[in-house]
């Protein structure tokens, strides 16, 4: 992030989003600011709070898009809620402060799978000494009475613990030497082993009290009080080698440490996207969703977005300076219909167009992740190299504003519709196609389409 300006963030989102330069332009300079706030003195830091952004546009023109890309980009714990999730407090349903639990859950797995990437390597060898353990056992048990609580809990000390080192014959080193090797080699992939892994069957049981909804495990409840118990499983090389570097990553990391990272991560850099904000504006006229308060859902999320603590099993984080994104299409309500404490949380407000005909054309081969190109590769995998024409991608970058215009505007989404009905009968019979080159040209797409007869019979695949 440090290497970003606010035109190189724009660059970046270019590559996969079309148009909608000016809702870049304002995602890209929230981010920065963060960045810039970032060097200030602690003092001047708290005082500086994220400037919120709701996106005013039709389904389909990358306002979900733009924001999750920013968060990969900057690294970022990203969440996406929907606000029609959200029941007002005293109903049954997710309470709003779910979303900022969320938040820290993908904050940890995050700091949790960084720290995983540092001691990856250390792990796999230490892996890999433990399959040669299992493969060729170097390890004398030693007796261990059990107490009753042993037999009750099933617990024990782990049985790396209970054993003692002998010393290593000349035979069992070159044996061990031989299997190492096999090991490297990958030629005992599918060989049969048995492992020790933790028995993770217990029932999780919802608590109720401050973390309304959030559901905990007995052995959380009781905090870790009751051993782990065990289990043998008989499993390929393959796997057990995952399961034994995840083991001994664990025993690598800190978690106290990796939930502190996290809980930090997610109060100074997390982004919650909130989706679907217009569904429960008040507009005059309008009706949907659960019979529920939209103003008093509205008023939940209110003290959230202003700032305050959330209780969390992990400890209380604050949503001061966490950046909210929200979103709606905004049809049958207008931004002005939110209450204006929310509205005044949310200043900067930003439009997206509908996408045009040149906007089609260049979704489907611009963008990294480009339609033409995932079908392509699709295709590939069965020996058939997929050749769209110049004269192809117009008419299906037609037929796409043509059903936008005369059934609901589902945006670029439409493509895929149009795109899964274009290719359908390739893919069925994809056998004949094999190994040869096929060019789908403007003649082949107004053949499978039949013009008006099939642009209406269109309709069922409205997604």
């Amino acid at each position: 992030m440090t290497e970003l300006t606010p035109k190189e963030i724009v660059r970046e989102l270019d590559k996969y989003i079309i148009g909608q330069e000016e809702a870049k332009k304002a995602m890209a300079i929230a981010l920065r600011n963060r960045y810039r706030r970032s060097l200030l003195s602690q003092e001047l830091q708290e005082e500086i709070t994220p400037k919120n952004i709701i996106m005013i546009g039709p389904t389909g023109v990358g306002k979900t898009e733009i924001a999750r890309r920013l968060a990969k980009l900057v690294k970022a714990p990203f969440i996406k809620v929907e606000a029609t999730k959200f029941t007002e407090v005293g109903y049954v349903g997710r309470d709003a402060e779910s979303m900022v639990r969320d938040l820290v859950y993908a904050a940890i797995r995050m700091a949790k799978q960084q720290k995983f990437e540092e001691v990856k390597l250390k792990a796999e060898l230490m892996a890999t000494e433990r399959l040669l353990d299992l493969l060729v056992p170097a390890l004398k048990k030693k007796a261990k009475t059990q107490t009753p609580f042993d037999m009750i809990f099933g617990g024990g000390a782990n049985e790396e613990e209970d054993s003692e080192q002998v010393e290593l014959t000349d035979e069992l080193r070159l044996k061990r030497s031989e299997i190492e090797k096999k090991l490297m080699a990958g030629e005992m992939e599918n060989e049969i082993v048995e492992i020790t892994v933790e028995d993770n069957q217990s029932v999780p049981i919802g608590v109720i009290g401050g973390n309304m909804g959030e559901d905990m495990n007995i052995n959380d409840m009781l905090g870790g009080i009751l051993p782990k118990k065990k289990k043998k499983r008989r499993v390929s090389i393959s796997e057990a080698r995952k399961i034994l570097v995840q083991q001994q990553a664990d025993k690598l990391m800190d978690m106290d440490a990796i939930i502190e990272q996290g809980i930090r991560d997610a109060e100074q850099s997390g982004i919650i996207f909130l989706d679907e904000i217009d569904k429960i504006a008040g507009g005059e006229g309008y009706r949907s969703g659960a019979d529920v308060s939209r103003e008093g859902v509205q008023r939940d999320i209110l003290p959230i977005v202003e700032g305050s603590t959330v209780n969390t099993k992990y400890g209380p984080v604050k949503t001061d300076h966490i950046l909210f994104v929200a979103a709606g299409a905004f049809h049958m309500s207008k931004v002005s219909d939110l209450i204006p404490e929310l509205q005044g949380r949310f200043p900067i407000k930003v439009k997206l167009h509908n996408l045009t005909y040149e906007h089609f054309k260049l979704i489907l081969t611009q963008p990294q992740n480009a339609i033409i190109m995932q079908y392509q590769q699709l295709l590939a995998t069965e020996g058939l190299e997929l050749v769209f024409d110049e004269g192809a991608l117009e008419e299906i970058a037609k037929v796409a504003i043509y059903q936008n215009e005369n059934n609901e505007n589902i945006g670029a989404r439409r493509l895929h519709t149009v795109m899964e009905k274009l290719l359908e009968d390739i893919s069925f019979d994809v056998g004949k196609y094999a190994n040869s080159t096929f060019t789908v040209d403007r003649e082949y797409v107004k053949k499978t389409f039949d013009t008006e007869e099939y642009l209406k019979s269109l309709e069922k695949y409205i997604i």
